[in-house]
């Protein structure tokens, strides 16, 4: 009896590991939306963004942002999220620049 249970726990294994291939290769996505107003009052929202990388916003930039996902994210006052100028935005929170400020022109998420 355990001879006939052999090939089927190898094809059990098989199938669990080319399942769990299969589904690391799917993007990870910060669930939820990333609002942001520009300075001519213009409204983006990015639905489910992915989760690496980093975004950059529209031109000229966000002088308020809205994240409404899952997962914090980090602001920045440069397009390639780099430099000193960050902003710390915890989800279902949002942020507006300070008066003479830079704009926001990208950003990453904590995961």
């Amino acid at each position: 009896m355990s001879d006939l249970r052999r090939p089927g726990i190898a094809a059990g294994a098989v199938l669990l590991t080319v399942a769990v291939a299969g589904c690391s290769g799917l993007g990870r996505t910060a669930v939820g939306t990333v609002t942001y107003e520009t300075e001519g009052k213009r409204v983006v929202t990015v639905s489910n963004p992915g989760v690496n990388g980093c975004h950059r916003l529209a031109p000229p930039g966000a002088h308020r942002v809205e994240n409404a996902t899952l997962v914090d994210m980090i602001m920045y006052t440069t397009p390639d999220c780099k430099g000193a100028q960050s902003a710390y935005i915890p989800t279902t929170l949002f942020d507006n620049i300070a008066p003479d400020s830079p704009p926001w022109r990208s950003y990453t998420f904590v995961h």
